[in-house]
């Protein structure tokens, strides 16, 4: 019997648990443009250290961010692979098959619309016999409507 869960699933789940947070997203985002101490990134969010720490261990955690220290300062540093190994695993299967039903879909209408004859137009004349009539059962309606509201 397979198993149903990998390694990379069970790390998927704490990537998962990771995104799932605002501010740990823009963590990333904010790393994303080149490494940044820790006292950097708490002067970008309106929360106390400790609550940013908070976001970095999560995110070290799921491996999401790698820290380096250097001195007294704790540089962190965006490590993208996690995201892509959940986006190979999770995103792209889904994305071919939607891909592929669109496809089909277009196939489908592109034969409906060749199988389709193209409709003859004729020029309508400008003056009917009933054309006169309506216009004014039309006018008559919307003055008799136009009274109604006056009165009520």
């Amino acid at each position: 019997m397979k198993t149903l869960h990998r390694p990379l699933d069970e790390r998927g789940d704490s990537v998962w648990k990771a995104l799932a947070d605002g501010t740990r997203r823009t963590l990333l985002d904010v790393l994303r443009g080149g490494p940044k101490t820790t006292g950097e990134l708490c002067a970008l969010f309106e929360m106390s250290r400790f609550g940013v720490m908070k976001h970095l261990t999560v995110l070290e955690a799921a491996g999401l961010v790698v820290v380096e220290r250097r001195g007294r300062e704790r540089w962190n540093h965006l490590n993208a692979v996690p995201i892509r190994e959940v986006y190979r695993r999770w995103m792209m299967p889904f994305a071919a098959v939607g891909a592929d039903r669109l496809l089909k879909l277009k196939r489908v209408a592109e034969r409906a619309n060749d199988a389709v004859p193209a409709k003859k137009t004729t020029p309508k004349s400008k003056a009917t016999p009933n054309s006169k009539t309506k216009t004014k059962k039309t006018t008559k309606n919307k003055k008799r409507k136009q009274t109604r509201r006056r009165r009520k």
